[in-house]
């Protein structure tokens, strides 16, 4: 991002506020609802600031900028793909203003124009199932097709296959990180990261340097449901991050859906638990991409979903007789009468055509 000298003055004052040890994205904008801008910020004595912020930070702030600590965002700032948005920018997006406490300042790598678009929160457990992992790209491709841009968190398990099916579809999706943009977080991410910024965006409300914290994450959370229509959570347990998003996006006023699973998973509860509060029950894209036309007529017109299916009458047998909860090599064989090699050689056909999961112990579990 190529600046110009006032620009960069000006962001050097954002930068440098937002690096002020214990200030806060709330305390932020306290200060920037009674003094306007970061240059009246920085100039307001010491009393003043006083009546806004506890005292070591108004120290903090009144001893001005520390060209130091800004040095290495202006650094990580000339990179083609950087950008910092603040609440005064026309990339701000406009949803994120419609929250209680919208972050301030975001730091952002990739393509900015997915901040306009129409976007869907998928989130869900990191410790996903080979199921939940397939519906969280399946329907992420769907919706994007559909003209949606997926929204998620950039986690293991449901969140990167989310933005993988996304990356399949127009490639507009947007993580939002939990870390400083220097940082990629999990490490396992990274050839994921380098996809979505070519494609899409990854943002953060946390400085450059900012290394993976606990408290973080429920914090960036309210900017997932926040740059979202809707939230669709695809699997959670009982008090994951996953379940602070959707109520986030309960309060902000965003539609909330959650795919059922099976009562013995642990991690269907947490969905369950949604749909008892009023979340609406979705077994396709096409459910939420109607409920979404209800509300809002500029979206896409509903376009073909994804369908994965067989149409070999032995295979659809035996994924009949699977179901769709893990099931052992001699269960099956006992139910289906088929003999050891048959039985192996048909297994070993469905994996490969992405219809059945092999899972530790010698079981299985269908995918469709």
């Amino acid at each position: 991002m190529v600046t110009t000298l006032s620009e960069s003055s000006d962001l050097s004052a954002w930068i440098a506020l937002n690096l002020i040890k214990g200030l806060g994205n709330a305390k932020l904008l306290a200060l920037l609802q009674a003094f306007h801008t970061p240059e009246n910020i920085f100039a307001t004595s010491l009393q003043q600031l006083k009546t806004v912020v506890p005292e070591p930070i108004a120290i903090s702030i009144s001893q001005g900028i520390q060209i130091d600590n800004i040095e290495p965002t202006l650094s990580w700032l000339e990179k083609d793909q950087n950008h910092i948005i603040t609440l005064g920018d026309a990339n701000y997006p406009k949803q994120l203003l419609e929250i209680s406490n919208p972050p301030a300042m975001l730091y952002a790598t990739g393509n900015l124009s997915c901040l306009q678009q129409t976007g869907i929160a998928i989130v869900g457990s990191r410790n996903a199932t080979v199921q939940g992992e397939k519906n969280a790209a399946h329907f992420a491709l769907d919706l994007n097709r559909n003209g949606l841009c997926v929204v998620s968190g950039m986690a293991l398990g449901i969140d990167g296959a989310a933005h993988r099916g996304a990356i399949q579809g127009n490639g507009q999706t947007i993580a939002v990180v939990g870390t400083g943009l220097d940082i990629v977080y999990p490490a396992k991410h990274r050839e994921l990261a380098h996809q979505i910024a070519a494609r899409g965006l990854i943002i953060s409300e946390f400085p450059i340097g900012t290394p993976s914290k606990p408290q973080n994450f429920p914090q960036r959370n309210r900017i997932i449901s926040g740059l979202s229509i809707g939230c669709l959570v695809v699997e959670a347990n009982i008090g994951s991050g996953s379940l602070i998003t959707a109520k986030l996006a309960a309060e902000q006023g965003r539609e909330v859906f959650a795919i059922p699973g099976s009562i013995h998973s642990p991690v269907s509860k947490g969905c369950h638990q949604l749909i008892k509060q009023g979340a609406k029950l979705v077994e396709s894209s096409k459910d939420i991409l109607e409920e979404l036309n209800n509300t809002l007529p500029n979206i896409s017109p509903i376009g073909p979903t994804t369908q994965v299916g067989t149409n070999n009458p032995e295979t659809n047998t035996l994924l009949d007789l699977m179901g769709y909860d893990a099931m052992h090599f001699d269960r099956l064989a006992s139910l289906s009468g088929l003999t050891p090699e048959a039985l192996s050689s048909m297994l070993i056909l469905l994996e490969l055509e992405g219809k059945i999961a092999v899972l530790p112990g010698g079981q299985y579990q269908r995918l469709i």
